[in-house]
């Protein structure tokens, strides 16, 4: 059971660092060094975290090869849900003409796709079903506050998608390992706007129903996190680091990423990133950097691609992987 098929999707217009300059007391220079972040994408107003994950679904189906009524599931990892009801994975099914598919979300914040990826690994592992659609997808623009310099220059809109189905023998999805730390809660956070702090409650400000991060403390943890869940599920796998031919880790600052990479032991050669030009875009960094990895030739059979996300909660989550897929099954 491994990963059949990829697609990513992200909006057409481009913020760069010189764009925020315009509004905000922050340089180029300044966002670049501290994020290594050049420019991301933002998505138009009506454009929702639906509308991301269908058009990167639809590429990934057509990479596996697997008609939407060939779908048993659709699991979309996203913190920015179209609405609180229904569901952002109905809408995708809906819309994809997946007739035959269950659908949910799930919220871990910026570790949710490698969770709806474990999740998703289960039911096809079991047999349950043939093909499961997983996609990480976020709007994160709109829960910006866009006078916070340090938070809102950091995040950027987009997605990713993968098909689960039948791998080869050796190959697909051989360890997962989850972690989460509750007690770091309020580090990355948005307060309002769930039933403790429902929209509309007098006296509280706007920013309140924004993300709000405590940057020191969000870096030490994700550094150390990245290295030892990647590691755990390495280890897992019955390998070593010195195995790992593509690291994939959440796209969240390159100062991190790269600390990470040392902290693991692998090479940033051996390291893809793309936070460059996409920003952190949540649920949708790993499926969206895995996509162009492979676009870009840097994902061949038989490779060993750890990914790594971590987030909101605490949360993190890490899955190894060997690249290779079967051909997709007949429609029954």
């Amino acid at each position: 059971m491994g990963v059949v098929g990829l697609g990513h999707f992200v909006p057409p217009r481009i913020v760069t660092n010189q764009e925020l300059e315009s509004t905000l007391d922050t340089t180029d220079e300044w966002i670049r060094s501290r994020t290594g972040i050049h420019e991301r994408r933002m998505a138009e107003s009506d454009v929702c975290a639906s509308d991301l994950a269908v058009e990167a679904s639809l590429l990934a189906l057509a990479d596996a090869g697997v008609s939407p009524e060939q779908l048993g599931l659709i699991i979309v990892g996203t913190m920015t849900p179209d609405t609180m009801l229904p569901s952002t994975a109905c809408l995708v099914q809906h819309r994809l003409g997946a007739t035959n598919a269950g659908a949910f979300d799930l919220n871990v914040a910026c570790s949710g796709f490698a969770y709806s990826m474990a999740v998703g690994c289960q039911f096809v592992r079991t047999g349950a079903f043939d093909y499961v659609l997983v996609v990480g997808a976020d709007t994160m623009t709109r829960v910006m506050n866009w006078k916070d310099r340090g938070t809102c220059v950091l995040f950027g809109d987009g997605a990713g998608a993968v098909v689960l189905g039948p791998a080869g023998e050796g190959q697909g999805v051989l360890s997962i390992h989850l972690g989460a730390d509750g007690s770091g809660g309020d580090s990355l956070c948005v307060p309002a706007g769930g039933g403790r702090t429902p929209g509309g409650t007098p006296g509280v400000p706007k920013s309140e129903f924004c993300l709000q991060m405590h940057g020191k403390e969000v870096f030490k943890f994700a550094v150390s996190v990245i290295g030892e869940a990647a590691a755990a599920a390495v280890s897992k796998a019955g390998l070593t680091p010195d195995d790992v031919d593509l690291f994939i880790p959440h796209q969240a600052n390159v100062r991190i990423i790269d600390a990470a990479a040392r902290r693991l032991g692998v090479p940033m050669e051996r390291v893809f990133v793309n936070v460059d030009r996409f920003g952190n875009t949540s649920c949708g960094s790993i499926p969206l950097a895995l996509s162009e990895a492979r676009e870009q030739g840097r994902v061949k059979e038989g490779d060993l691609i750890v990914l790594v996300g971590f987030g909101g909660g605490l949360s993190w989550g890490a899955v190894a992987m060997r690249w290779g897929k079967k051909e997709a099954l007949c429609p029954a």
